[in-house]
């Protein structure tokens, strides 16, 4: 199939075109230069392997949780190529994503990704089974979660695995974290959640569908802020 995969739920932006069995990468750990260098990115890898933007068959994006301005500019560019050229766009979570290429280990799985102010993002799971739901965790409730998987083992995967297994493992001494060295490709998991979607007949998303925030912004935070400080 052919296909565009952009995953912008970090400042470290990756983004994929497959042209059938022609694929080209591209990862980007820019900072806040996302916007600037979006879209010629993505022009870039679709020339890679001889694609232009009307060929494509379907894109995917992660659709969050992570970075406000991230999510909102790869919907903003994918759904901007689905009204130009009706190319459906898919979305899989980011912890689901991240998480994927790990879903047959024989021992939990937990994705975990930094939120910033000393919380992360987290998903557990194992055989199918979701043992600690997508959420915006402190290292208090993550232990508390942490705490109630049976198992001693637990491979930890995700943008910033060895980051939380710092901040945790002194906290929860009973388990041992597992994680591998190294960042994996994880726009090559977007490609296969998406055809699994399209085998599944799952629709892709529709034209009111967003990203998914799991916590208010920091302009938001600071509104709230605000506005209990006035009504005092």
């Amino acid at each position: 199939m052919k296909a565009l995969a952009i995953d912008t739920s970090l400042t470290r932006i990756t983004i994929a075109a497959k042209n059938d069995d022609k694929t080209a990468y591209l990862t980007l750990d820019i900072g806040m230069k996302q916007s600037e260098k979006l879209i010629p990115s993505f022009e870039y890898v679709l020339e890679q392997v001889d694609l232009k933007t009307s060929d494509l068959d379907y894109t995917v994006l992660c659709k969050g949780p992570g970075s406000f301005t991230g999510l909102r500019l790869a919907f903003s560019a994918l759904k901007a190529i689905e009204l130009a050229y009706d190319v459906p766009v898919y979305g899989a979570g980011t912890l689901d994503t991240y998480s994927y290429a790990y879903s047959d280990l024989d021992i939990p799985v937990l994705c975990a990704v930094d939120a910033k102010k000393n919380r992360f993002y987290l998903k557990a799971q194992y055989n199918g089974n979701v043992l600690i739901e997508d959420g915006d965790y402190e290292i208090e409730d993550a232990c508390k979660g942490i705490l109630k998987i049976e198992s001693d083992r637990i491979f930890v995967c995700g943008s910033d695995a060895a980051l939380f297994i710092d901040r945790i493992k002194e906290h929860v001494p009973s388990k041992k974290f597992l994680y591998l060295r190294g960042t994996p490709n994880e726009t090559e998991n977007l490609f296969a959640m998406a055809e699994e979607m399209i085998a599944k007949k799952i629709p892709a998303l529709k034209d009111f569908d967003g990203p998914v925030y799991i916590r208010a912004s920091e302009a938001e935070e600071n509104l709230t802020a605000g506005s209990n400080t006035a009504s005092k």
